[in-house]
């Protein structure tokens, strides 16, 4: 029933691809995919309705049974990333971090100990991490009743431990050792290698979208491109 789909399915998902790697505009679009209002279409869709996060999920879980591990994490490791946002983010959804002087919007992200997302959460920048480590927490629950340990920086503070508690996952928090040194934190880096991995798509270094369901949609295009290579390339990681 419904009229015909007349534009194929892989060719979309090669131009969301080209457009989240290259950070190109829509409407720059090269001529050998689909048109450029019809990816952009299939894309708010499923950034909308899961589809992305429920691809990405799925992956995730095939590369951790690859890797001898069981399919839902146990333990991991939050952060936030506070990203500039262009002319195009609303006000509503725009904040300013006055840590690290950025107006634009943050994401909070959960990490498995292999690097690979299990939760996302995209929003104002001046959301405070105990807000956003909440938002992002329960996000992560109901993907993995496993989820029981979490390595956190010191910006998560007593309220996110406590709402951690109640949901029977223990934080410990990961302090440096000699302030004002560069050094590599245990546990902590691994979050940090992810947000590298996910910056190599230029689409994510600036956020253009208006809606943050949509940026989060980005993140997880962009994680499954890097899973994809990962499941048939298992040297290329």
């Amino acid at each position: 029933m419904g009229r015909p789909v007349r534009n194929d399915r892989r060719r979309i998902v090669d131009a969301i691809f080209f457009v989240a790697a290259t950070g190109c505009q829509w409407r720059a679009l090269p001529s050998c995919y689909p048109n450029w209002n019809s990816v952009h279409r299939y894309h708010l869709t499923w950034s909308r309705d899961g589809t992305w996060e429920q691809i990405a999920t799925r992956l995730a879980q095939q590369v951790r049974e690859l890797e001898g591990r069981h399919p839902e994490a146990s333990a991991g490791i939050i952060d936030a990333r506070s990203v500039r946002g262009a002319a195009t983010v609303t006000s509503t959804t725009r904040g300013y971090d006055a840590g690290k002087k950025i107006s634009g919007r943050k994401t909070f992200g959960i990490v498995d100990t292999l690097g690979l997302i299990i939760a996302v959460v995209v929003m104002a920048a001046s959301t405070s991490d105990n807000a956003g480590g909440i938002a992002v927490v329960d996000r992560a629950r109901p993907k993995t009743k496993r989820l029981s340990k979490l390595w956190a920086d010191a910006g998560f503070k007593v309220v996110f431990a406590q709402h951690c508690r109640r949901q029977n996952i223990n934080v410990e928090v990961v302090h440096k050792i000699h302030p004002h040194t560069f050094e590599i934190l245990p546990q902590r880096w691994i979050v940090e290698r992810t947000w590298s991995w996910l910056m190599n798509n230029r689409r994510l270094q600036i956020d253009y979208e208006r809606d943050p369901q949509i940026t989060e949609g980005f993140i997880w295009a962009a994680h499954t491109r890097m899973l994809l290579r990962r499941l048939t390339d298992p040297h290329n990681t």
